[in-house]
């Protein structure tokens, strides 16, 4: 019982690092990053029958006037729904151009509920591991 429970409290781990990187990653862009306008396109290869909606692509010109074109990060909703053509403000980080935060939709939501899921694995694992080992 205690090796299921140490694996799952490793991935629990995972889980809230990934949560505070995902969450540190978007604080730090949004303090210091370079605000543009992007331009939104449908994927190459997206028809428009398909019911799923992909993440849209956003295209930019970097300070450097490189164009860059990323994956939006957050998904199209019925409240914003990212149509071809459409322009979004967004900050990019100028070291790393492809990091970007799409002004007005960032969602922390995902990141604080990694977190929080991780929180309760790992919690969870530490419990069963106690019970097991005073258990012998």
């Amino acid at each position: 019982m205690t090796v299921p429970a140490g694996t799952a409290a490793f991935g629990g781990l995972l889980a809230v690092l990934a949560g505070t990187y995902g969450l540190r990653q978007a604080r730090r862009v949004r303090r210091t990053g370079v605000r543009v306008e992007a331009l939104v396109k449908r994927p190459p290869g997206y028809t428009s029958d398909e019911p799923a909606l992909p993440r849209p692509l956003l295209q930019f010109v970097a300070d450097d006037d490189r164009v860059i074109e990323v994956v939006c990060p957050v998904a199209p909703t019925r409240r914003r729904p990212l149509n071809d053509g459409d322009r979004v403000l967004i900050l990019y980080d100028p070291a790393d151009p492809r990091t970007v935060v799409v002004h007005d939709l960032e969602r922390p939501g995902p990141d604080r509920a990694f977190i929080t899921a991780g929180t309760l694995v790992m919690l969870l694992s530490v419990t069963l591991i106690a019970v097991a080992v005073t258990s012998r």
